[in-house]
């Protein structure tokens, strides 16, 4: 067990102010505007996420909200960031 503190009056000594450098509250909230759809999915995939939520404690809508977004994201970079494999299947589609 550490000794107990043992606080007095004496002076600091030279202070200075540090500027507050942490966002606000308001700025960790990240969410994107959303849009409201109507899509049909296979009760398979449905559950399946539905398991997965319950599983992580979260949304099964959420989810796949994150699943598209990602998958969005990792289609719109340029083509030179992707995989040998997928710049031939891409060449191939368009030739075809």
């Amino acid at each position: 067990m550490s000794a107990k503190i043992k606080y007095t009056d004496e002076p600091l000594g030279s202070l200075r102010v540090v500027p507050d450098f942490l966002p606000r509250p308001e700025d960790l909230v990240f969410r994107d505007e959303g849009v409201k759809v109507t899509i049909a999915l296979s009760k398979r995939s449905v559950e399946f996420f539905k398991e997965e939520a319950k599983k992580h404690h979260t949304q099964y809508q959420r989810m796949v909200r994150r699943l598209l977004d990602a998958y969005a994201e990792h289609h719109s970079r340029p083509t030179a960031s992707r995989s040998a494999y997928a710049r031939t299947r891409a060449k191939r589609a368009h030739a075809g």
